[in-house]
C-alpha cells in the first residue's frame, strides 16, 4: 500500500489518512459479513450448541439431595464412610425428614434415592411422618427403630454421594455399572442391566438398515445416472415421493401390510406360498423394512449426485486397454462412488440411530432402539437424568464413531452433491 501511495506521489499526510479510509472500509465489509452470519450463528447457539450443553449438564447435575436434605449433607461431609455416621448425622436426617415431610418434598427424596436403592421410596416416606414426631433423641436408635434401612451403611453411603451436586449415577446407570457402598465400581445385577443391550442392539439395527439402503440404493442411483435425462426424473419423482408424506405416515402403511391379515400375508397365502400368516409384524425383519424404506432415499441421493459427475469415457478408456466389463466398472467407476457412498452410509446410521416411531410400532418388544428408552425416561419416569445420560452416551458413541471413520475414510471424501 505504501509503494502504491509513493507511486502516486502521496505525502505521508495523506498516505496516513489513506490507510485509515481503507481500513474503514474493510471494517464496514467485516461487519456486514458479520451481520449476515449473525443470525445463522444464532439459530445454531441456540437450537443446537445450548440444548447439547444442557443435556450433557442434565446428565450429571443433580442437586435434589443437597437442596432438601441440607443438614444431613452437612453432617456426612467429613463420615469416613466405614461405620455407621454419628449421632449427628442421625439428628439432622431426621430434622431434614421431618421439614421435608411438612414442606410436601419428601416424595423428592425418595423418588431420587429409590434410583439407586430400589423400594426405599415407601420407605422414606414413612420415615418422613414418624420423624416429624419425635422430639428428643437418641435420635439413632430412633431412627433405626423406624427402619432398619438406616443402620445399614449402603444406605448412607448412597445418601452421601447423592447429596453432591454433581453425580456419575445417571452415567454410570446407563452403561450398567454402579457403586458400592465402599465406591469400588461394580456392574449392575444381571437381571436389571438393559442399557448396554439396548445400545448394541441400536447399533446393530441402525448397521443393518444402512447396508440394506447401500445394496438397495446403489444399484438404482447406477440406473438413474445412466438413464436418459427424461426417463431418469420420471423415476426419480418415485424415489422423493416418501418425502412427500410424514413419517408416521409411511410406518402405519408398513404396520398395515406387515400385519398377520396385512397385504403381504394376503398375497403370500393366495399364491400358496405359505399355508399361515408369517410373523412379519412387531419383530425385528418388519424394523428394518419400514426403516430402509424411509431412509433408502437418504442413502442413495448422495450416491446418485456423485455418479452423475462421473463421465462414461473413464470406463471406455478403460474398456479400450482390455479391462472387462466387471474390472474396470469395479476398477474405475466404483473408487470414484465412494464419497457419495460415504456421505449417504454416514447420513443413514446416524439418522437411524435415533429411530422411535417406527420401532416403536412395527417393532417387538426386543427391538426396542435407546430413543424409546429415553422417551420412558422423560414422560413417564420423569427421570430426566436417566434420559440425559442415555442421550450424551448415545451421542459420544455417535462421535466415536465418526472420528474413526474419518480416521479410515476421512471426512474431506464425503459430498452430498
Amino acid at each position: 500500500m505504501t509503494a502504491i501511495a509513493e507511486n502516486f506521489g502521496l505525502d505521508i499526510a495523506e498516505r496516513d489518512a489513506l490507510k485509515r479510509r481503507l481500513r474503514a472500509v474493510e471494517r464496514g465489509r467485516r461487519l456486514r459479513a458479520l451481520a449476515l452470519v449473525l443470525p445463522l450463528f444464532l439459530f445454531i447457539l441456540v437450537s443446537f450448541v445450548i440444548p447439547i450443553g444442557e443435556l450433557l449438564r442434565n446428565a450429571v447435575f443433580d442437586p435434589s439431595i443437597r437442596a432438601n436434605m441440607p443438614q444431613t449433607v452437612t453432617a456426612l461431609a467429613a463420615w469416613d464412610g466405614k461405620d455407621l455416621p454419628d449421632e449427628a448425622a442421625f439428628a439432622a436426617l431426621a430434622a431434614d425428614l421431618a421439614a421435608a415431610n411438612k414442606a410436601k418434598t419428601i416424595a423428592l427424596i425418595g423418588k431420587r434415592l429409590n434410583y439407586e436403592l430400589s423400594g426405599i421410596r415407601s420407605k422414606i416416606l414413612v420415615s418422613g411422618r414418624k420423624a416429624a414426631q419425635l422430639t428428643q433423641g437418641p435420635y439413632k436408635e430412633a431412627m433405626i427403630g423406624i427402619d432398619k434401612i438406616w443402620g445399614e451403611r449402603e444406605t448412607w453411603a448412597v445418601l452421601k454421594r447423592a447429596g453432591a451436586t454433581y453425580t456419575s449415577f445417571y452415567v454410570l446407570d446407563a452403561l450398567d455399572l454402579g457403586l458400592d457402598a465402599d465406591g469400588a465400581l461394580t456392574p449392575t445385577p444381571a437381571e436389571r442391566a438393559i442399557y448396554v443391550t439396548v445400545f448394541m442392539r441400536t447399533l446393530n439395527i441402525s448397521l443393518t438398515v444402512t447396508v440394506a439402503t447401500l445394496l438397495l440404493g446403489f444399484p438404482l442411483a447406477y440406473l438413474l445416472a445412466t438413464l436418459p435425462t427424461r426417463t431418469s426424473n420420471l423415476l426419480m419423482i418415485l424415489v422423493l415421493l416418501p418425502f412427500w408424506t410424514s413419517l408416521l405416515v409411511r410406518t402405519t402403511a408398513w404396520f398395515v401390510l406387515l400385519q398377520d391379515n396385512g397385504t403381504i400375508n394376503d398375497m403370500l397365502q393366495a399364491l400358496h406360498l405359505t399355508s399361515e400368516p408369517l410373523p412379519l409384524i412387531f419383530s425385528r425383519f418388519g424394523t428394518v423394512v419400514a426403516m430402509t424404506h424411509i431412509q433408502l432415499p437418504f442413502t442413495l441421493l448422495p450416491i446418485y449426485s456423485v455418479m452423475k459427475t462421473i463421465s462414461p469415457s473413464y470406463v471406455r478408456a478403460g474398456r479400450s486397454l482390455g479391462a472387462g466389463p466387471f474390472y474396470a466398472f469395479w476398477r474405475i467407476y466404483f473408487p470414484l462412488t465412494v464419497p457419495g457412498i460415504a456421505a449417504g452410509c454416514l447420513l443413514t446410521f446416524i439418522l437411524s440411530l435415533g429411530y422411535y416411531i417406527t420401532p416403536a410400532l412395527v417393532g417387538g418388544p426386543t427391538d426396542q432402539m435407546v430413543s424409546g428408552i429415553i422417551e420412558r425416561a422423560m414422560n413417564s419416569e420423569n427421570n430426566w437424568g436417566k434420559a440425559s445420560a442415555l442421550g450424551g452416551i448415545l451421542l459420544f458413541a455417535t462421535l466415536i464413531l465418526y472420528f474413526i471413520y474419518n480416521r479410515l475414510v476421512g471426512i474431506d471424501k464425503i459430498r452430498l452433491g
